[in-house]
């Protein structure tokens, strides 16, 4: 929306990520870890927040493939 808004194109997500990479942009990673971290409490925030923050998994079992129409019998 920001490209479209400033400069009146409408690009793709991966238009936008060609363009960037195009023009040397590239996924920022640390190159090493903060002095700060504190392992313990990640670990503890892993086991403890994440399985309440992330969506529950999908239900394995019989389904249908169109959204629209109830599966047949």
């Amino acid at each position: 929306m920001l490209i479209a808004d400033q400069l009146g194109v409408s690009l793709s997500i991966r238009g936008v990520w060609e363009l960037l990479r195009r023009h040397g942009w590239s996924c920022q990673q640390p190159a090493r870890r903060a002095v700060e971290r504190d392992d313990a409490a990640v670990a503890g925030w892993v086991k403890e927040t994440w399985p309440q923050a992330k969506p529950p998994r999908r239900r394995s079992g019989h389904g249908w493939s169109s959204r629209t129409r109830p599966p047949s019998r």
